[in-house]
């Protein structure tokens, strides 16, 4: 039996497949148009609704990362949220980008300077945020529910080490992803 004098033979070639990721089908699974009802509640007693639209969307060859994606959130009824919270940008868009088990946005939603979140897997419904800019923490938790059907999200934000603000949304499915976005 002759052996490879060179460890070169023996290494099998690097597939050009790109294999899906469980993180990279956890992201398609959220992909459409979202109603989401939210609760936001300050570490000031103030406890505020607003219903937003937001819609996710892939491109369909990343621009950064192993895939990339964007948002696009509006209000829908805004229960004078944003005139009692002018801070909030009432619509908006945001590129995101997965690299590894970090997801790098365009833009903060509590800032507009680009930020990076760590990225944890629960199990195969739900995962968890960390992330850290300007004096902010945030740990957001994201569960899809009764088949992808619904989001259910927890977000905790605390600035210089108070716990500031506590959200909960509630997400409905309105629309099926559509056609991923040219780069």
């Amino acid at each position: 039996m002759a052996f490879p004098q060179d460890l070169s033979e023996r290494t099998p070639p690097v597939s050009r497949i790109r294999l899906d990721s469980s993180l990279r089908r956890w992201f398609s699974r959220n992909l459409g148009l979202w109603r989401s009802q939210r609760l936001y509640f300050f570490a000031d007693g103030e406890a505020l609704r607003v219903d937003m639209m937001l819609r996710i969307e892939s491109f369909s060859e990343p621009i950064e990362g192993e895939a990339a994606y964007r948002f696009t959130w509006w209000p829908e009824n805004e229960f004078d949220f944003f005139e009692k919270k002018p801070r909030y940008v009432p619509n908006g868009t945001m590129e995101a980008f997965l690299c590894g088990h970090q997801l790098r946005r365009s833009r903060g939603y509590l800032c507009g300077s680009p930020t990076k979140s760590q990225i944890r897997q629960v199990d195969e419904h739900e995962l968890v945020f960390e992330s850290h800019y300007q004096e902010w923490d945030i740990l957001e938790h994201i569960r899809l529910v009764d088949q992808d059907r619904y989001r259910a999200r927890s977000i905790y934000s605390w600035k210089d080490g108070v716990l500031e603000l506590a959200e909960t949304h509630h997400e409905i499915r309105v629309e099926e992803a559509g056609v991923p976005l040219a780069a």
